[in-house]
């Protein structure tokens, strides 16, 4: 079982910028992709950035340019850092991970205000 553990969201202003952060319980070594999508209120999840265990990345049309996503195999923790951001940044981040099954973080509330 794989827990994922979000922290890092919060409030900030548009053009403002912050780093969400999800630690693994399994060394994310073995976990062949881990990433982070985002749902906001009354919308669906949507993808916003995948990193696979070679480091090939993906990205969410929306926040090319602007975020990044990286790992750190020695602490167990991939990172998102969002520049840049906009009001409709807002939504729940939730952390995943894909070792056999989907693995799903309890969620870290991003809200961008204009």
């Amino acid at each position: 079982q794989v827990q994922l553990v979000e922290s890092g969201g919060g409030l900030v202003q548009a053009g403002g910028s912050l780093r969400l952060s999800c630690a693994a319980s399994e060394s994310i070594f073995r976990l062949r992709t881990m990433g982070w999508y985002r749902q906001a209120p009354g919308k669906q999840r949507d993808l916003v950035a995948l990193i696979s265990s070679g480091d090939s990345t993906r990205y969410a049309d929306s926040v090319k340019g602007r975020f990044t996503i990286s790992r750190d195999n020695n602490k167990n923790t991939v990172y998102l850092e969002m520049n840049s951001l906009k009001p409709e940044d807002t939504a729940v981040y939730r952390c995943y991970a894909y070792w056999g099954q989907d693995y799903w973080g309890q969620g870290t509330q991003v809200t961008v205000s204009s």
